[in-house]
């Protein structure tokens, strides 16, 4: 089973011959940008909901290397299907591709090549140059925004 993402749906010009899914998240995304491939696969991609369970073994391993911040909630559907599922990633996502390794997850890329490393990231204030663990939309300190650094 592959589990699609919507970055391997944009840059795929015809489904893969195995079996295939996505989160409902990936068909609105598609559809939001009028994506035309869509109405041709019709059947041939099968759409699942995640189970609340996975959903949250996803998030605690995503805040465990930083991602949380920088995975949308359809990225995170995307894992959780795959973990319920025992399904192989197909995203061109870095984020996606790092969390899904520490999580034991298969992945693969579609369009570029796939990480080499798992990266943990961190956050820091643009203003006051303080550092966080997790992601916040501003900064707590001096309310300026957050910038992502891998971590060192």
């Amino acid at each position: 089973m592959l589990v699609l993402d919507s970055s391997a749906l944009f840059a795929m010009d015809q489904l893969p011959e195995e079996e295939s899914c996505c989160p409902p998240g990936v068909v609105a995304e598609l559809t939001k940008y009028k994506d035309p491939r869509l109405a041709l696969w019709g059947d041939m991609l099968r759409v699942s909901d995640c189970t609340g369970e996975s959903l949250a073994k996803v998030r605690e391993a995503s805040a465990r290397t930083g991602d949380s911040g920088r995975l949308s909630p359809v990225d995170m559907t995307v894992l959780a299907l795959a973990l319920d599922t025992g399904g192989t990633i197909l995203t061109d996502d870095y984020s996606i591709q790092n969390t899904a390794r520490i999580m034991g997850i298969p992945c693969r890329g579609v369009g570029q090549a796939g990480i080499k490393k798992v990266e943990k990231w961190n956050y820091q204030c643009t203003g006051c140059h303080k550092w966080f663990k997790e992601r916040q939309d501003e900064c707590p300190v001096c309310g300026s925004p957050m910038r992502a650094h891998r971590k060192r």
